[in-house]
């Protein structure tokens, strides 16, 4: 294994993914290709959060760390919530600013460094992020710490069990091939989430298809497999690609 495929060198792969990301801002004008997706993945993974999430009251301040060109702000904002968008790449946030109407406001910031007071938000989406760290642990911490008590945080992750991301690190790692793609154990982040200081965690999983099979994408977000993913013993470990985490900030509610 080469030094750029080494875990010991956390900053190496992070370094490559915020490179990329200035390189997918500057050369791409649609928000799947800012943020690498396709524009059916990134399609579905909205569709699906939209169906999971439910609106909280109007007027409520949320932050979208991580927010590329402001795919989950406006969603945000169009549900009538003030909204605070950050990301670590000026270019992205340019491509955010041109998209939005007045009332989002969009700041320069790395999601594990927060330049927000604690408690700040009533609530706080991370989406499509974790697989560009090294490792979750600080940007779950730096989202606890600015949300309210009672407040809710959804994280969203690449499945590390799923059949195709874990059959991803083997050839890589036969292939002596850099990892490209950081994959989360369902479990790990279960537990940063808790110890963090949220309660009712739960995990949704997300499951994708490649674009070539996007006519067939439909079918999994239907009922009969969401109750499959659900109830069916390792269904959804092993054939989800993603999943999301939320939980409820503890302590004593405003």
């Amino acid at each position: 294994m080469g030094p750029e495929a080494d875990p010991r060198r956390p900053e190496d792969f992070e370094a490559r993914w915020r490179s990329r990301f200035e390189e997918f801002a500057e050369a791409r004008d649609d928000d799947a290709g800012i943020a690498g997706w396709s524009a059916a993945g990134l399609d579905a993974r909205v569709r699906q959060f939209r169906a999971l999430w439910r609106p909280p009251p109007r007027g409520q301040q949320w932050l979208d760390a991580g927010c590329g060109a402001g795919t989950y702000s406006r969603l945000l904002q169009a549900h009538g919530l003030a909204v605070v968008g950050t990301d670590y790449s000026l270019p992205t946030l340019r491509h955010a600013l041109r998209r939005t109407a007045d009332g989002i406001v969009y700041v320069v910031a790395d999601v594990r460094r927060l330049p927000f007071h604690r408690a700040s938000f009533d609530g706080a989406l991370c989406l499509g992020v974790t697989q560009a760290l090294a490792q979750s642990d600080e940007a779950v911490a730096a989202l606890a710490d600015v949300v309210k008590p009672g407040g809710e945080v959804w994280i969203d992750a690449l499945n590390r069990w799923c059949v195709h991301n874990a059959a991803d690190l083997v050839r890589r790692r036969l292939t002596h091939r850099r990892i490209h793609l950081r994959y989360e154990a369902p479990g790990t982040l279960l537990r940063l989430m808790r110890a963090a200081g949220f309660r009712d965690v739960r995990l949704h999983w997300l499951p994708l298809l490649p674009s070539r099979l996007k006519a067939f994408q439909g079918m999994l977000e239907g009922p009969l497999a969401r109750t499959a993913l659900r109830f069916v013993p390792f269904a959804g470990r092993l054939l989800s690609h993603s999943f999301v985490v939320c939980g409820t900030r503890r302590g004593t509610e405003p």
